[in-house]
């Protein structure tokens, strides 16, 4: 449940309420990275979209090292991204439950790019009055990513990368099944880029502010990020890069960098979440 009431002509007040709320937790870590010194993304617009909502960004629970960790995993979904479009210079960017991202502003893609931002249509609606409009072949999509309908609208001439990041754990399994093979089903070639949780991630739900702050449920945990690739004929695994590992940890603040190498050390806990490309 979204609502915002505006109390001046340039901040919202914003309440929200479960999966949606953890939205302002995302873009606060980016927010909060960007001011670093040792920022991963330089995320601006993300700092000054915070600047004009009233909230408690206290609730999110985001510190400077998780923070850096929502950079950090931004920036490599940004530049499988990049690579793609590299390849691809007609291509169709899906960013599915885009919140208040900012990706398609820092990627700038090319005219030659068609891009959606698909989320609730009253999260489409407060992008448009937090974001500046990105140009380009863009197009908003206001639904839900597990309705059925919404894909019709995306012409299926072109290669298609889909991006989802803070998503796939929000979903069950059934419904994650059903959004890959309708994408992979669809579109000639492209990637799926998105992070996950494993099993024991979702078993300790409780302990991520975020969520527990929100009144979030976590469902879906992927421990076998190859048995995604019997969901379509030719869909195939290409990165799955645990949390643990990702490139940039140096990033992290002294104490959050420890914890990722003690994680790494301990059976289950580094398997806690990836972040995955896969090609079809």
């Amino acid at each position: 449940m979204l609502r915002c009431i505006v109390t001046d002509v340039s901040r919202e007040k914003i309440t929200l309420s479960g999966a949606q709320e953890t939205l302002l937790a995302t873009l606060y870590g980016r927010a909060l990275d960007s001011r670093s010194p040792n920022s991963v993304l330089g995320d601006h617009e993300a700092a000054r979209a915070v600047d004009r909502i009233d909230y408690d960004f206290g609730r999110t629970g985001i510190s400077a090292t998780t923070a850096a960790g929502v950079a950090l995993r931004a920036h490599q979904l940004d530049g499988w991204t990049r690579e793609f479009l590299a390849e691809h210079e007609h291509a169709t960017v899906l960013h599915l439950a885009c919140g208040l991202d900012t990706r398609v502003h820092r990627l700038a893609p090319a005219p030659t790019v068609r891009w959606f931002d698909v989320d609730y249509p009253e999260v489409v609606d407060l992008r448009e009055r937090l974001l500046p409009p990105p140009g380009g072949d863009y197009h908003p999509i206001g639904t839900s990513v597990t309705d059925e309908a919404w894909l019709d609208q995306v012409p299926s001439d072109r290669p298609t990368v889909t991006v989802f990041e803070g998503l796939s754990m929000y979903l069950i399994k059934q419904d994650g099944r059903r959004l890959i093979e309708r994408i992979t089903g669809r579109f000639p070639s492209g990637q799926l880029l998105f992070d996950c949780y494993g099993t024991i991630g979702i078993r300790l739900q409780k302990l991520v502010p975020a969520v527990r702050n929100a009144g979030a449920t976590l469902h879906w945990g992927i421990d076998d990020p190859h048995e995604l690739e019997n969901w379509h004929q030719g869909l195939r695994l290409l990165d799955a890069i645990r949390s643990v590992d990702v490139p940039g940890l140096d990033k992290l603040p002294a104490s959050g960098r420890l914890g990722m190498r003690v994680m790494a050390h301990i059976p289950g806990l580094r398997d806690i979440g990836r972040i995955l490309r896969y090609r079809f």
